[in-house]
């Protein structure tokens, strides 16, 4: 029996080891569709508001048509209490939500959930960083404004090319990616954003150079500035990255997890590395995202 859970935005749950998707529905023959990712913790899914406005953002850049959000929450809602029910509040989830264009000959997209445990990968990220390697993403940072069809601020199912990075990466010694534009400017990584600390002072990418607008950065900044850090927005360059006190890889599921060597260089270790992850353990709390 699988320990995953599926869903249908009308809260119809559905068997997670039968076929589901039509052999040509265009998430699958041309990764036609969005998605986005959150975390279930303490039974409660978190930064929903946030992931819906992304998901919404998403389908119009791909021209789907527009979300009912409502109807999403719902299901969202009632994806974390099934989990609940199954597993309890002191598990975390991983909540999938997806999006497409529908069947190749059809005329309504298909919506659906599911819901499965945390990466094992996580809990190491978040207990002992990761190590990473930077790779060019082949693209200028002027590229999104001048190819909005590139779609590079959407969350795309057409993934394959970061999945392909981090297995580069895995297979040169290294646990993750951060991606650098044709300039050398920092960019993401394949599935996080990158936030530099210098003391008492956040930084990262502006989202205009082509990369993600992160929902996990979002609240981070938004609570920090509410306590007092100091919160810029500006290109780095990987001896920025270098300069830091610290460098983290923030998300929504694995949350924080710093950046131990970059490249080959080593990175200090922070003598304060508990008040940023707690920073943003508060700031995925907050009740309104």
């Amino acid at each position: 029996m699988s320990d995953s859970i599926l869903l249908t935005l009308d809260g119809t749950q559905h068997d997670a080891e039968a076929p589901f998707l039509h052999a040509d529905d265009l998430a699958v023959v041309r990764g036609d569709g969005v998605f986005e990712t959150l975390l279930i913790r303490a039974g409660r899914p978190r930064g929903v508001r946030l992931h819906l406005e992304r998901l919404a953002r998403s389908a119009t850049a791909m021209e789907l048509p527009a979300p009912d959000l409502d109807q999403w929450r719902g299901a969202i809602d009632r994806a974390a209490e099934l989990w609940s029910e199954e597993h309890g509040t002191s598990d975390e989830a991983l909540v999938r939500l997806v999006y497409t264009r529908g069947r190749e000959h059809g005329h309504a997209p298909t919506a659906y959930l599911t819901v499965e445990a945390v990466p094992e990968r996580v809990a190491s990220a978040r207990a002992d960083g990761v190590s990473v390697i930077t790779l060019e993403r082949g693209f200028s940072i002027d590229l999104a404004a001048k190819a909005p069809w590139q779609l590079l601020g959407a969350k795309t199912l057409s993934y394959a090319t970061n999945m392909a990075a981090l297995r580069h990466a895995a297979s040169e010694g290294y646990d993750d990616v951060i991606f650098v534009s044709s300039e050398g400017a920092v960019l993401e990584g394949p599935r996080s954003t990158v936030v530099a600390v210098y003391g008492d002072t956040l930084v990262t990418p502006p989202t205009e150079i082509g990369i993600l607008a992160s929902t996990t950065a979002r609240a981070v900044f938004d609570l920090a500035d509410a306590e007092g850090w100091k919160t810029k927005i500006e290109i780095l360059r990987p001896e920025d990255l270098v300069a830091a006190d610290s460098v983290w890889l923030v998300s929504s599921v694995t949350l924080a997890a710093r950046v131990t060597h970059l490249n080959r260089y080593v990175m200090p270790v922070p003598t304060d590395a508990d008040r940023f992850s707690g920073l943003v353990d508060r700031a995925i709390a907050v009740e309104d995202n």
